[in-house]
């Protein structure tokens, strides 16, 4: 089990070069929502079904969650999870167990053997699950905390306080961060799609990077068609974000997990498997 190969947090000083990191895919959830919403180019009444991915990052010095999906009473009560205006935009179509806690269980692992978690942005589907992590350090970008905690200060971002308000240790953090301090896990700014979003790279050594793009980039079709979502915060900026991560995969060679990518998500290595 992995809760055996990676015990928590043994301060091994090695760099990314030579730490042994794992990364695994986990499930977050399904949504039903139009398609347009996603791509702009597109008419609407479209209904298409995507994933919702978390990942998680198994280092020397500790783990690392990247985002924790819909929160699992989503899918039971949708209205008192959710509230009736987003219910009537889209419908969580998840299943028992394809929620981040069950989904830590395939590894052998609970929400006390994650060091830290680190939040993409503040929507519904990337911290659902951050209640059920009491005891981590959770990561994120000091923009999207600010715009999260004060209501219509950024126009159309107004996230729930009932996924992410919680008593939680919120280190916020302003632009790039080395998580584990050896360059091997890095946090980087990537806003637009919200005031504060970020992004995840992954250094595994001999060019074999991977990138956690989140919503920065919903589909492998918004990225090779340059094609921005409806839902956004800042167009502009967002397209600036959407050139770094391809930037990233054309120039520098990494593989990029997009954030909603149904056919991407058919073809990844879920758990109990790791991805790399």
């Amino acid at each position: 089990m992995l809760a055996d190969a990676f015990p928590p947090d043994n301060g091994l000083e090695t760099g990314y070069r030579t730490a042994v990191i794992q990364i695994f895919a986990l499930c977050g959830g399904y949504i039903e929502l139009d398609r347009a919403s996603m791509l702009d180019d597109l008419p609407v009444g479209q209904p298409w079904t995507v994933p919702v991915m978390t990942f998680l990052v198994a280092h020397p010095r500790g783990r690392l969650l990247f985002d924790t999906g819909i929160h699992a009473q989503a899918r039971v009560d949708p209205i008192g999870r959710m509230g009736a205006e987003r219910a009537k935009r889209l419908s969580v179509k998840s299943q028992a167990g394809e929620d981040v806690v069950p989904q830590l269980a395939l590894l052998g692992l609970g929400p006390d053997d994650v060091r830290y978690v680190a939040n993409s942005h503040l929507h519904f589907d990337h911290c659902g699950g951050n209640e059920f992590f009491p005891r981590a350090t959770f990561l994120v970008q000091k923009a999207e905390m600010d715009a999260a905690r004060r209501p219509g200060f950024a126009p159309g971002y107004n996230p729930s306080p009932i996924d992410f308000d919680h008593p939680l240790d919120y280190r916020l953090i302003d632009g790039e961060h080395d998580v584990f301090g050896d360059g091997s896990v890095i946090l980087f700014p990537t806003f637009g799609h919200t005031p504060g979003h970020q992004s995840l790279r992954v250094r595994l050594g001999k060019g074999a990077d991977m990138v956690c793009a989140a919503d920065a980039c919903y589909t492998r079709e918004n990225m090779d068609r340059d094609v921005l979502p409806r839902i956004l915060w800042n167009g502009p900026i967002m397209r600036e974000s959407l050139a770094t991560l391809r930037r990233l995969r054309d120039q520098a060679g990494a593989t990029v997990f997009f954030g909603h990518d149904p056919a991407q998500w058919q073809a990844t290595p879920r758990a109990p498997a790791a991805i790399a």
